[in-house]
């Protein structure tokens, strides 16, 4: 019974891997991520340290899903203080990031 117990809750473990429970709001799905060089001509607003969990009962999720979550959350983070676009600013650690925010729409090139 036990055997059957750790095998559930592995198979439950790795399925979960692949999913993705972090939401945009209406607000953050408008806005965008880009790279450096793309937003030279915005206003930088700040900054924002994302992070969630990258092991689930100590299986390693997937990293094109944790990578997306956090893009996620930093976008909704940005869309809070008026943000249009996130730049990621650090690679991901044990589940964590910083973006940098910027104000791109209406800003003179």
């Amino acid at each position: 019974m036990n055997r059957l117990l750790s095998l559930f809750l592995l198979t439950v473990a790795l399925l979960a891997s692949g999913c993705s429970w972090v939401k945009p709001t209406p607000e953050g799905q408008r806005v965008r991520v880009l790279n450096a060089q793309e937003v030279v001509h915005c206003r930088e607003l700040g900054t924002t340290t994302v992070s969630l969990l990258d092991r689930i009962a100590g299986i390693e999720r997937n990293r094109q899903t944790v990578e997306a979550e956090l893009q996620t959350l930093a976008r909704n983070a940005a869309a809070d203080i008026g943000g249009d676009t996130v730049v990621p600013a650090s690679d991901i650690i044990n589940g964590k990031q910083r973006f940098t925010i910027y104000q791109c729409d209406g800003v003179s090139r």
